[in-house]
C-alpha cells in the first residue's frame, strides 16, 4: 500500500503529540525529528526534508500554536498544509489546445510501464467523452507497436502506424494530421525509451517536439524506483521542459518518497499517478488528498468520485435500505461484490476511509479475483430460499455447498460466519451518521478485528 510505512510513523507522532495537551518547543522539535527521519526513511530528498522541516519548525513555534487549546491538531494542520505545498499545492490538469488536437507526449525509460499507461490516459479521457488518437512511435523495442494495438482494440480506440521502418517523427506528424483529418480531439504519442538515458534517445525526443509542438510533454516514471525516479525526471526536464509527470506502481511503493519528492526537485507537477494493472487504474493527482491519506485522515472525495462514476446511484439506495434494516442477502452480496469490483482493490479503497488503518486486521485485508469466484461459487450453489434465509443452511446444507462449489465445509462454514458479522457491520456503518454515531464506530471497531477474508 503505499505510504504504508510513511503514514504509520506519521500518525504514531501526532498521536504523542495529542497525548501530551499544552506543547513546549521541546515537545515540537521532538516530534519533527521523528517526522525528519520518517521521511527520510521514506526515501525522500534529503534536502526537501531538511527545507520541509524548517519550514514546519518556523510555523509550529509560533506562539499562536503554543498556546492554542488544540496545540497537537493546529501541528498535524501545519504539516498537512505544508506536505501539500510539497507535492504541488493544487491539482494539475491536463492541458487542452485551443484548437484541437491537444497533442500529450509520452516520454521514459524503458520499463517504467509508458505503453500502458498510454492506454490508461486513453480510457480516461473516453470516460470524458473526448475522441483520443494513440500514435505508435516506439519503433525499437520489439513488440511495442503491437502492444499499443492490443490496448487501442480493448478500449476502442483507434492506433495510428506505420510500422518500424519509418522515422518516430514522421509518425508523429503524419498521426497528427490523422487526427486533424478524423476530428479526434487528443493525440498521445507513445515514444520509444531506453534502459538509461543517452543522445540519441534525447535528441529523437526533441525532433519530435519540434515536428508536433506538444501541449503537454508527460513523463512515466516507476515510483518504486524512488530517488532513481527523481533523478530521471530531473534529467528529462533539464532537456525536454516537462509539462508533467505520471508515476506508475504508486500502490506497490510503501515508502512513496518519489511522490513527495519530484515536484520540489524538478518544479515539474506530478499530475497523474496509476495505483494498479487495470486500465482504469490511472487517477489525477491531487496534493492535498494525497497528504491526508498520508496523515491516515482518508480520501472521502476520490472515493465518492470513484462511486459516483461506477456505482448505480437506485441501486445504491436501496442496498443501503437493506443493510440498515438487516434485509441484506446473498444475493445482494453477490450483487454487492460486483459493484465493489468495479471501484478497485479492497485494500486501496480501505486506504481512503478516515481512520481505517487504525482498525486491526483491516490492513491485512487483501481480495484477489480468484478469492471472489469462490465465494461466488458458494452463493451460486445456494438455492433461492437458501439464499433469501441463511437461517435454513444446517449442517447437510452446508456439506452440499462445499461439494458443489469446490470448497471445503470448513471454507463454506467460515464465509458464512463472516457474512453474518459483515451484515452486523454494514448495519453500524448506515448508522455512524445518527446521534449515537461515536457509540456505533466503538462496536465496528470490534467487529473489525481479526477479520479476514475466508480464504
Amino acid at each position: 500500500m503505499a505510504f504504508e510505512g510513511l503514514s504509520s510513523r506519521l500518525q504514531n507522532v501526532f498521536s504523542k503529540l495529542r497525548g501530551k495537551g499544552k506543547l513546549t518547543e521541546d515537545d515540537v522539535n521532538e516530534a519533527l525529528r521523528e517526522v525528519r527521519l520518517a521521511l527520510l526513511e521514506a526515501d525522500v530528498n534529503f534536502k526537501v526534508v531538511k527545507e520541509f522541516i524548517a519550514k514546519v519548525k518556523e510555523r509550529a513555534i509560533g506562539q499562536e500554536v503554543l498556546q492554542s487549546f488544540t496545540p497537537a491538531m493546529v501541528v498535524i494542520d501545519i504539516v498537512n498544509k505544508e506536505l501539500t505545498a510539497l507535492m504541488g499545492g493544487t491539482q494539475s490538469k491536463l492541458a487542452r489546445a485551443n484548437k484541437p488536437p491537444t497533442v500529450i507526449m509520452m516520454v521514459g525509460l524503458q520499463g517504467a510501464g509508458k505503453t500502458t499507461t498510454t492506454g490508461k490516459l486513453a480510457k480516461l479521457l473516453l470516460q470524458q467523452n473526448h475522441r483520443p488518437l494513440l500514435a505508435a512511435a516506439d519503433i525499437y523495442r520489439p513488440a511495442a507497436i503491437k502492444q499499443l494495438q492490443v490496448l487501442g482494440e480493448q478500449l476502442k480506440v483507434p492506433v495510428f502506424s506505420l510500422g518500424d521502418k519509418v522515422s518516430p517523427v514522421d509518425i508523429a506528424k503524419q498521426a497528427l494530421q490523422h487526427a486533424k483529418d478524423h476530428n479526434n480531439d487528443y493525440l498521445i504519442v507513445d515514444t520509444a525509451g531506453r534502459l538509461h538515458i543517452d543522445e540519441s534517445l534525447m535528441e529523437e525526443l526533441k525532433q519530435i517536439v519540434e515536428a508536433v509542438s506538444p501541449d503537454e510533454i508527460l513523463l512515466v516514471v516507476d515510483a518504486m524506483t524512488g530517488q532513481d525516479a527523481v533523478n530521471v525526471a530531473e534529467s528529462f526536464h533539464k532537456q525536454l521542459e516537462l509539462t508533467g509527470v505520471v508515476l506508475t506502481k504508486l500502490d506497490g511503493d510503501t515508502r512513496g518518497g518519489a511522490a513527495i519528492s519530484v515536484k520540489a526537485v524538478t518544479g515539474c507537477p506530478i499530475k497523474f499517478a496509476a495505483m494498479g494493472e487495470k486500465m482504469d487504474a490511472l487517477e489525477p493527482f491531487h496534493p492535498e488528498r494525497m497528504a491526508s491519506r498520508i496523515l491516515g485522515m482518508g480520501d472521502m472525495l476520490t472515493l465518492i468520485e470513484k462511486a459516483q462514476a461506477s456505482i448505480d446511484a437506485d441501486k445504491a439506495k436501496e442496498m443501503e435500505r437493506k443493510m440498515r434494516t438487516a434485509e441484506f442477502t446473498f444475493d445482494d452480496f453477490l450483487e454487492q461484490m460486483e459493484q465493489v469490483k468495479k471501484l478497485g482493490p479492497l485494500d486501496q479503497l480501505l486506504d481512503m476511509l478516515p481512520g481505517a488503518g487504525k482498525i486491526k486486521g483491516m490492513k491485512d485485508v487483501k481480495v484477489d479475483d480468484k478469492q471472489m469466484a469462490r465465494v461466488a461459487a458458494i452463493v451460486k450453489s445456494m438455492t433461492k430460499e437458501e439464499r433469501q434465509n441463511p437461517d435454513l443452511l444446517n449442517p447437510s446444507r452446508r456439506k452440499r455447498l462445499a461439494a458443489g462449489s469446490g470448497n471445503s465445509v470448513q471454507d463454506v462454514n467460515r464465509f458464512i460466519k463472516q457474512f453474518e458479522d459483515m451484515r452486523k457491520m454494514m448495519k453500524q456503518f448506515s448508522g455512524m451518521m445518527g446521534p449515537k454515531g461515536s457509540k456505533q464506530l466503538k462496536n465496528l471497531k470490534k467487529l473489525g478485528r481479526g477479520m479476514k477474508f475466508p480464504f
